[in-house]
């Protein structure tokens, strides 16, 4: 792999250098190549990327008057390379202008990062399709949302306040009689400001932060944030502790996605599934608490390994605790699969393509139920992940059956990599302490898979070992325009079933 990965290094340079026609600044490792591009090259840049088959990881704002002397704002782009590195570009933008070309006509899946620098930076991506507020909720400029007109055409707003326990976002329907002509999704009323929130604070303190932006993908999260510092302080985590953080991410997986599979159930009224596997992920979080102390795995992963060993007892009866609950869920599967007037509301609904997935950047069970194969765990393996196989699962259909047969495969998946896990686990210590203080101004991007997804953390050190900047991109964020474009030729019922169908998160959307 590393040879493979120099080798699509140097052509990504050489074909940087060509489209250019100069050789701007080259930074980093051989997995993460930066280059520091004018707003001009921006995008032929991003062309010439993807051509190499680059995706879209995030875009971030960047003040880098703190950082560096005589500097001013930016904005860098990051876009991963299948099979080869991390390609980060960033552009200066002077304080007096603030603006730069517009990535969205050519990357549809940067339109919410983009929507959101603007918000937060007051840089504008010229020649945006729409530049209304996303992050910010300013009462005294009322929201103009995007409607469709015509003969029939009515209005059916729904939120941000939802029946149950269900956090807040707006949801407003263009619709004749039932079918849904357009919809336009408004989400951040519990943003929080999360990432300004650890600024200038340690690594450790910036943890507790970070590790809760979304209460159901804790490991994630912490998982994506401890690597990013371990990296930067070149930081080697002991073998007990890399592959416990494979158990710790599966079976998160796993409570996540037997109680997402609960959820397409409650999205038809099919309270049997709902019952059984909501059942089922309650077993689950009871046996994350016996070996961890906490249901949702709080406080486990942390710079270094985890803060503390796994609970001896919890381990010892894991093995068959799971292989039931496997059996179980499998069991149930089976029955709402053979249940026509289940699979009738799922088939059909909700259609999602391959190339639609591809264009506005899909992640996790969503993509890989269009026909997409990308997966953090095979494609950048990190942890015990190294030393694993991790079965494909997928499907091409891309409508809610098809996510509800990846995720079902995907439970199956998590429960066979958690028994290996249990049987390979070495004994030794599980935290090391920091190699050496990161060096301030010093910057990387990693990220882990979680249940919907790849969530991505750009972080870079500040004085001291504390943080000078954080980015949280997470898969919910990456997948919130994706539910709202496939809703449209769907009828107004669906919406519930189709939204169950991704599950995607509010809290780490909005951070």
């Amino acid at each position: 792999m590393a040879e493979q990965t120099a080798v699509t290094t140097r052509s990504v340079r050489e074909a940087l250098v060509k489209r250019l026609g100069r050789f701007p600044a080259f930074s980093g490792p051989a997995d993460e190549l930066s280059v520091i591009v004018t707003g001009d090259e921006l995008r032929p840049a991003v062309e010439e990327l993807q051509a190499f088959g680059a995706r879209h990881v995030m875009l971030l704002g960047l003040d880098q008057r703190p950082v560096r002397r005589n500097a001013g704002l930016g904005v860098e782009e990051v876009v991963a390379i299948p099979g080869g590195p991390l390609i980060r570009i960033r552009v200066d933008v002077p304080v007096s202008e603030a603006a730069y070309p517009s990535l969205t006509p050519l990357v549809s899946a940067a339109q919410w990062d983009e929507r959101e620098i603007h918000d937060l930076f007051g840089i504008v991506p010229t020649g945006h399709p729409d530049l209304r507020p996303l992050v910010v909720h300013d009462p005294a400029t009322p929201y103009r949302p995007f409607v469709a007109h015509g003969d029939g055409v009515y209005q059916l707003p729904v939120g941000p306040i939802h029946a149950g326990v269900i956090e807040p976002g707006h949801f407003r329907f263009s619709a004749v009689g039932e079918s849904v002509l357009y919809l336009d999704a408004r989400l951040f009323y519990t943003h929080r400001g999360l990432e300004r929130l650890v600024e200038g604070r340690t690594f450790d303190a910036a943890l507790a932060v970070v590790e809760r932006a979304c209460g159901v993908c804790t490991v994630t999260h912490a998982t994506a944030f401890s690597r990013a510092v371990e990296r930067l302080t070149g930081t080697e985590v002991p073998p007990r502790a890399r592959m416990a953080r494979v158990l710790l991410a599966e079976l998160e997986r796993l409570y996540n996605h037997v109680g997402d599979l609960g959820n397409i159930c409650a999205g038809v009224g099919f309270h049997f599934g709902t019952s059984r596997l909501g059942w089922h992920k309650e077993q689950l979080l009871r046996l994350n608490e016996a070996l961890t102390g906490h249901r949702y795995l709080t406080g486990m992963v942390v710079p270094g390994g985890l803060r503390r060993d796994l609970d001896e007892g919890g381990v010892a009866g894991l093995d068959a605790a799971i292989a039931e609950l496997d059996h179980n869920v499998r069991s149930v599967v089976r029955r709402l699969v053979r249940s026509d007037s289940f699979m009738t509301r799922l088939h059909g609904t909700g259609i999602l393509s391959g190339d639609e997935a591809r264009r506005l950047g899909a992640l996790g069970v969503a993509a890989r139920a269009s026909g997409l194969t990308g997966d953090l765990r095979r494609d950048r393996p990190a942890d015990g992940y190294a030393e694993l196989h991790v079965p494909l699962s997928g499907a091409s259909a891309g409508d809610v059956a098809a996510r509800f047969h990846v995720r079902a495969q995907e439970a199956t998946v998590s429960a066979g990599l958690i028994r290996e896990v249990l049987r390979r686990l070495p004994e030794g210590p599980v935290w090391v302490a920091p190699a050496r203080e990161a060096r301030p101004g010093t910057s990387t991007v990693v990220g882990a898979e979680g249940p919907r997804g790849a969530s991505w953390i750009w972080l870079m050190a500040g004085i001291g070992g504390t943080v000078e900047r954080v980015h949280l991109r997470s898969a919910s964020f990456a997948n919130w325009p994706v539910v709202a474009a496939v809703v449209p030729g769907n009828l107004v019922p669906d919406f519930p079933l189709i939204n169950k169908s991704f599950e995607l998160c509010y809290a780490c959307t909005d951070r």
